[in-house]
Parts: C-alpha cells; sequence; structure tokens
C-alpha cells in the first residue's frame, strides 16, 4: 500500500476476518484487545520490546523489539493491515512510519498532541472546551513568573506521566521549584487546584465512515491517582454534566480527526463546572465495565473501527461497578511475600462477579494485576455485590 491508507475516502474499505490486525504494546489493555479481535477471527500481531508482556503473552505473533525499530516496525508493517496502539507514550514518529505502508489508528498527529500535556490542553481550550488553570513551565523561569492565582497546586511533567506518577501537590513557589528540580527540569505543566466534586469519563469510538459510539458515562473514585472505581448506571439524574460531557468528547475527538477508541476525563467541580483533565487515545480503564454490562465492548469496538467494520452498539444491560485490582491485595496486613489472593471466595461472595486477570508473572503493590466487574438489575444490587467482593479481598470498601 503506497498511499496514506489514514486518508478516510481510502480506508472506509472493511477488512475481514482472518487477516491480520496490528498492535504497539503488549501491555493489559493489548491483552483484552487480543481476546476481543481473535473472538472476531483476526490474528494479532504485537510489537513489544518485553518478553513476556499480558499481550504478548496471547497474541499470535510477538515482534519483540523496542517501538521504534525500523525492523520491527518493518515486519509489523508487511503483516498486518491496520495497526493500534495500546498507550498513549508509544513513539509518533513510528505511527507515521506505519501509516505509509498500512492503516493507523489514531493517526499519529492525534497521538503526538495527547501524549505531550502542554500540547494537549492548548488543543482541547481551542475547541472551546474548559481545562483547569494553567501554565506551560520549561524553566525555573517560567515557574518564577507563574500567575500566584496557580497555588496550591499540581506540577505534572508533560510527557510520560501516568497513574499519578511525574506529579506533586505544589502549595508554594518554592515547593514547585523542589518539586521542578525533583523532575530533572523537564518541561511541565503547573495547574491550579479546584474544588472538585468528582469524576468522570466519557469513551467513545470513531470509525472511519466519521460515525462514532458514546459508551454511558462512568463515574470514577481514584485512590493515589489510580483509578479504584468505576461506577455506571442510569445518569438521568446528571444529565446537564453527562450531555455536556458527551458533547464535549465528540468534539476532542473530531478535532483530532480521530479514528478509533478514545477516553475523556472530566473533573466536576463543587461550583456546577465541567472541565478536561486529560485525554486518552486508547481504550481505557474506566471503560472495562463495557466488557461484561454492555452490549459491545470497548475492546471489540477498537478492533471494529481499526478494521474499518460498523461499529456495534454500546447500550448498557445492566447497572455496573468496575473494582481495579491492584497488587496490594496480594501483601495483606503488610506481608513481604506475596500470596495469591482467595478468588474462589471472592466469587463465591457476589454470583454476579466477573474476574479478569492481565497474567502478569509479578505481584507489585500499585500495579495493575486485574479487574473485577459487578453488574446488578439496579446501581444499590451492583454496589453491595462489589462491597462483599472488596471486603473478602481486603480492598477499601467501594465509594
Amino acid at each position: 500500500m503506497s498511499r496514506n491508507a489514514n486518508d478516510p475516502a481510502q480506508a472506509v474499505t472493511p477488512i475481514p476476518p482472518g487477516n491480520w490486525l496490528g498492535l504497539l504494546g503488549g501491555g493489559q489493555l493489548g491483552r483484552m484487545f487480543c481476546h476481543a479481535a481473535q473472538s472476531m477471527g483476526y490474528k494479532v500481531a504485537v510489537l513489544d520490546p518485553g518478553a513476556d508482556g499480558p499481550a504478548a503473552m496471547v497474541a499470535d505473533r510477538h515482534i519483540q523489539a523496542a517501538y521504534d525499530d525500523p525492523d520491527g516496525l518493518a515486519e509489523l508493517a508487511s503483516l498486518c493491515r491496520a495497526v493500534t496502539t495500546e498507550f498513549e507514550n508509544v513513539p509518533s514518529d513510528s505511527m507515521h512510519a506505519l501509516s505509509a505502508r498500512c492503516r493507523v489508528s489514531p493517526a499519529a498527529q492525534a497521538v503526538a498532541i495527547v501524549q505531550d500535556r502542554i500540547a494537549e490542553k492548548a488543543f482541547i481550550a481551542a475547541q472551546g472546551i474548559d481545562v483547569a488553570p494553567h501554565a506551560a513551565i520549561h524553566s525555573a523561569a517560567e515557574l518564577r513568573a507563574a500567575p500566584a492565582s496557580l497555588f496550591p497546586g499540581i506540577l505534572k511533567v508533560a510527557r510520560l506521566g501516568y497513574d499519578g506518577k511525574g506529579q506533586a501537590r505544589v502549595s508554594s513557589l518554592e515547593e514547585a521549584l523542589e518539586a521542578f528540580a525533583g523532575f530533572g527540569g523537564v518541561p511541565c505543566v503547573l495547574e491550579a487546584l479546584m474544588s472538585l466534586d468528582y469524576e468522570i469519563s466519557v469513551v467513545l469510538a470513531r470509525g472511519f465512515d466519521d460515525r462514532d459510539v458514546v459508551f454511558p458515562v462512568a463515574r470514577n473514585v481514584h485512590r493515589d491517582g489510580i483509578l479504584a472505581v468505576s461506577t455506571v448506571a442510569d445518569t438521568s439524574s446528571h444529565a446537564q454534566y453527562y450531555d455536556a460531557a458527551t458533547h464535549a468528547a465528540r468534539t476532542i475527538a473530531r478535532g483530532l480527526g480521530y479514528y478509533g477508541v478514545l477516553c475523556v476525563e472530566f473533573f466536576v467541580l463543587t461550583d456546577g463546572k465541567l472541565v478536561v483533565n486529560e485525554i486518552a487515545p486508547r481504550p481505557h480503564n474506566s471503560g472495562h465495565y463495557t466488557m461484561n454490562a454492555c452490549v459491545t465492548s470497548q475492546f471489540e469496538q477498537q478492533a471494529r473501527a481499526m478494521a474499518g467494520l460498523p461499529l456495534g452498539s454500546a447500550r448498557l444491560l445492566a447497572p455496573s461497578v468496575m473494582l481495579n485490582i491492584l497488587g496490594d491485595i496480594w501483601f495483606p496486613d503488610g506481608a513481604e511475600s506475596p500470596r495469591e489472593p482467595d478468588w474462589a471466595a471472592a466469587l463465591a461472595a457476589a454470583p454476579e462477579a466477573k474476574l479478569h486477570l492481565y497474567g502478569k508473572r509479578e505481584a507489585r503493590r500499585g500495579r495493575k494485576m486485574g479487574h473485577i466487574n459487578l453488574v446488578g438489575e439496579t446501581l444499590d444490587d451492583a454496589r453491595a455485590a462489589a462491597a462483599r467482593v472488596a471486603a473478602v479481598l481486603g480492598m477499601a470498601a467501594p465509594e
């Protein structure tokens, strides 16, 4: 394929099952994508430098190479008719190089914007969508010149930060300068702390036919910067936020020229204002509930979108609570050595529970090891089931 396959006029031709789909990244999101694509009859090749990542374990082929390795990229492009990514920090230059030989979604230019917080916030604001008051920080001098209204605030590295890593709460300029030095003086964003009521996220899929499908909005709880619980049910009582969030997410996807699955995270402030926190150019933890609570999962939508197939229904089948499983529960009561959690007892506590483990060989505190989806006839039913499971596993009770 010599022409740029990201031109929608060329890319809408469906890729039928039996062909190869490619993936940059070998983590748990890639593992769940592999399962979804394979269930539809596709073969999946994963390019990842790790020897035994969660996705590489289940892929039909593992190309063990760096994300910018020319030979590895060439092998992936020669095998696969379409390629996607499972994380936002893959080099955008690699995606651009692949686009000359196969269909790539999302496009390199969209990923390049989202993987840099400075560019991301500027893009969102240019769409007429609110973001938190902030300043781009490239030097200590720019930090000293930052408005006093940004304190207390959060200093975030512009690139490669995730799950609370690369972030520091700062109450003063002195603390901000210390944190900036601790980050090695790399470009950062200084963002004002706001009065937060709660957090929500929108996961959507957009196809090359320019149609999009939006999943029900999730309400999220984070602990120590890591998503802990996502709750999804009838959101009519918060329609003013959910409708606005859905509209903003669609605006962002179209502004990026985005094709594939996208997540937009929002803060709902105590004064009723809605602001965008960040964008993830991929399936997202807060969309894991779709695997058991929706007609089509976010991972199947990703495969459908990149293959040029019609998107599936995102209709919610039942209220749902998703519990994120971290490696901490392998170390109960401060144990030094890991102990396998009692999965049988957890599943006995709630027949509604659907366990999804990621196949990681080593449990570590703070490491994402899996998740559990709970569905119920009502949200109260799902919450009660989640509370029983959390108690058995020694997890904090879901809020």
